[in-house]
């Protein structure tokens, strides 16, 4: 049975001024699709079968004959628009078309020229109804003399296109939650590629905020492994860097800021940066350690951030080195020959953020002329062994350590069977960040 397409638009109570009354209860289920059809045809509108959507519930129908109608009926609830290309584009008097259905426009006929003046009409209202539309299924309506320009439409944007000639219930139907569908995966498809240009430049802001040591001129080789807790991150709370002075000093540190969330990965890329810029100007232990924990004052979102550090300066000969700890563990050194070991680490002081006016004693340590020093945070060591609550600790860090040296394992590949380990261990990911850090010296 043949229904024509309603002339009345559906207005709101509210928008018509009438008093207030109950609203009027659907006849069509809360589900079924809306159509909104944009026809500017003056001789009775668009006449359409009955169309049913694939639960057998009549598709409701609006009507509008311009796109100032076409926006004001244009709510959430409209799944699809069902646009006539004749239609003449905004902006052009009344909006109404030539009334032919045939898709020719209002110009047609009016001069040389015309045919083409119409063709582009019909798509420059497409492209006005898209940018009015953003979200919605489009569907465009000519006559079959236009396949050209439907199939343009389509480029442009539309889900499909029908001809007026072939326009049946059942065609409709099916084509109009084709349209539906097509749109809903074109957006899923679009916010896809969105979210993966933003991993993809959130990748290239936190590669470029990862340390490159400054060791020109050194004897010193390093090594460095990290492994942010934050799922698909590469920054997280740890932080690390080294650098030489020119009096042939090379500063290295390791710190852990607490949680591992992009705000405590943010506060740990500005106390790195602080440290390399004092470590610069000159600044070393308690005095550096104590204008740090003000960075980290000023800096901090909340008064319960504190951050962990472990600083060491090594003479220019290699064979001595300064060590300062703020509540982190102490490093780990291995000579040739011997067993490794971690370094003293009485009289450490407490973790920059927690104590005012707090001191960082600096203490001297004989490093030898062979060494391998390392440097880590808490995640290496406080993943679990198994499936109990036991925890690696720093006394099963210091054996899986020599177990790898007695295999003959050094540099970035002692580091990487050290953190595989770990995470095997702890039967999976370690949940909070980790960085672990290792220089060595070989004498010659």
């Amino acid at each position: 049975m043949a229904v024509p397409v309603p002339r009345q638009r559906e207005i709101p109570v509210a928008e018509s001024g009438a008093a207030a009354a109950p609203p009027v209860t659907a006849t069509a289920p809360p589900a079924s699709l809306t159509l909104l059809v944009i026809e500017d045809d003056p001789a009775g509108g668009l006449t359409v079968p009955e169309i049913l959507d694939a639960d057998g519930h009549r598709i409701r129908l609006r009507s509008a004959r311009n796109l100032t109608e076409a926006a004001r009926l244009l709510t959430p609830d409209v799944h699809c628009v069902l646009l006539n290309l004749g239609l003449a584009p905004s902006g052009t008097g009344s909006g109404m078309g030539s009334g032919t259905g045939s898709g020719t426009g209002s110009t047609a006929g009016s001069g040389p020229g015309s045919a083409a003046d119409a063709e582009d009409d019909g798509l420059t209202v497409l492209r006005q109804v898209l940018r009015l539309a953003p979200r919605h299924a489009v569907l465009v309506l000519t006559a079959e003399a236009d396949a050209d320009r439907a199939a343009e439409a389509v480029r442009v944007g539309a889900q499909d296109f029908l001809f007026r000639d072939e326009l049946d219930g059942r065609l409709l139907s099916r084509a109009i939650r084709y349209a539906v569908e097509r749109k809903r995966a074109d957006i899923a498809q679009y916010k896809l590629a969105e979210s993966k240009l933003r991993a993809q430049e959130n990748a290239r802001l936190e590669r470029g905020l990862l340390p490159t040591p400054l060791l020109e001129g050194s004897d010193l080789r390093f090594a460095a492994r990290y492994r942010p807790g934050r799922s698909r991150a590469l920054l997280g709370g740890d932080f690390y860097d080294a650098v030489r002075t020119p009096d042939g000093t090379v500063h290295a540190m390791i710190g852990d800021v607490c949680g591992h969330g992009p705000d405590e990965a943010a506060l740990g890329v500005e106390l790195r940066i602080a440290w390399r810029a004092l470590t610069l100007a000159g600044l070393c232990g308690d005095d550096l350690l104590a204008t740090l924990q003000e960075v980290l004052e000023v800096e901090r979102p909340c008064e319960e951030i504190f951050a962990t550090l472990c600083t060491v300066d090594i003479s220019p000969d290699g064979r001595r080195a300064g060590l300062c700890l703020a509540g982190h563990p102490a490093p780990l050194i291995s000579r040739p020959g011997r067993r490794a070991e971690l370094l003293p680490y009485e009289n450490s002081g407490p973790a920059l953020g927690l104590l005012p006016r707090a001191r960082w004693p600096r203490r001297q340590v004989d490093l030898g002329g062979t060494w391998s020093l390392m440097l880590y945070t808490d995640g290496l060591i406080e993943g679990r062994i198994g499936e109990g609550r036991e925890r690696l600790g720093q006394d099963g860090m210091v054996e899986m350590i020599n177990r790898h040296l007695e295999r003959g394992l050094s540099g970035e590949g002692l580091l990487e069977a050290s953190v595989t380990e770990a995470r095997r261990l702890n039967g999976g990911e370690l949940t909070d960040d980790v960085a672990v850090v290792l220089l060595s010296r070989a004498a010659g």
